[in-house]
């Protein structure tokens, strides 16, 4: 993402604040994206209207889609100097209209507002929000309310060790798109890495198992791996956070440490009974942040709901 042409804003039609439509607003005006402010609707009593013809039906809610389509065109009003346009549309699940309209009119970015938690005052992920994660192919920004602070932080979380060669290109891609977002925010760049500490069942079960050196050897991969990421990016190593944990604690908690606006993250797209038992390790993470996260695919990624 060197470059952001077309940002998809989802609106929410029972939120007081569209804070996913100020975000891409904020982007827009200094990447120079046109902006699609998107909606979708759905109420299942207009469904059971049986005593009605389904002519008389579709009329019924094609006039609901034009009530919210100029209740919409109304708040756009409001920035006269933002390339934006509405779409409203008509869908019983919002993440399939979201994503169908990703892959048709080819997005480079969604944007979208979260939840929060009115006591916790934490971030809530909701069922659309994990649905995006895992199937969309464009990168997906979740937003809470407040503005991103000239000067802030962005983290950008890596796996510079994993064996697996599709998640090693994950990793550049997360710097490259994290490093373009610092420069349209104005923004500091950090690279976490977590690293797993020693098993312990290893050491009562091989008595000659040293695991301080086994720890050591393992924290120095990690380190070097990592630095040696960073380099290929130009980014110095004070700016690497490489601690011991799991990633689902460490990130989190060096994201809330450097008062993070946004966390750039990998994720693989998991889908089926895999991902709804057991999740992954992306997921786990962030649903421990309480900040911005931007949830990226890996190149080639095939949304599940991509038409054949």
């Amino acid at each position: 993402m060197n470059t952001i042409k077309q940002i998809l804003a989802i609106i929410d039609p029972t939120a007081e604040s569209q804070h996913g439509l100020s975000r891409s607003i904020e982007l827009a005006k200094k990447s120079g994206a046109s902006i699609t402010a998107f909606m979708s609707i759905y109420d299942f009593s207009y469904e059971m209207t049986t005593m009605l013809s389904g002519d008389e039906r579709e009329a019924m809610r094609n006039a609901v889609v034009k009530d919210r389509q100029l209740w919409l065109d109304e708040i756009l009003q409001h920035y006269p100097d933002v390339d934006i346009k509405s779409q409203v549309v008509w869908h019983n699940r919002t993440y399939e209209a979201i994503i169908d309209t990703v892959i048709d009119q080819q997005f480079d970015l969604v944007v979208k507002g979260t939840h929060q938690h009115d006591t916790l005052k934490s971030v809530i992920f909701t069922p659309t929000d994990w649905h995006l994660i895992r199937k969309c192919p464009a990168p997906v920004l979740l937003v809470k309310e407040h503005a991103w602070p000239s000067q802030g932080n962005i983290l950008a979380a890596v796996n510079a060790v994993s064996e697996n060669q599709q998640h090693l290109d994950l990793n550049h891609r997360i710097i490259q798109d994290a490093q373009f977002l610092c420069e349209l925010a104005n923004a500091s760049l950090s690279i976490v890495n977590a690293y797993p500490a020693t098993p312990v069942n290893i050491a009562i079960e091989i008595p000659e198992f040293n695991p301080s050196i086994y720890n050591e050897s393992v924290k120095k991969h990690h380190i070097e791996s990592t630095h040696e990421l960073a380099a290929s990016h130009q980014i110095a190593q004070q700016n690497c956070v490489i601690e011991e944990g799991l990633p689902e604690d460490v990130i989190p908690d060096v994201a809330k440490r450097l008062n993070s606006e946004l966390v750039v993250i990998g994720t693989v797209g998991r889908t089926g009974l895999s991902a709804a038992l057991v999740g992954n390790t992306a997921e786990h993470v962030i649903d421990s942040l309480d900040c911005d996260v931007l949830a990226l695919k890996p190149d080639g990624y095939v949304s599940p709901l991509a038409k054949n």
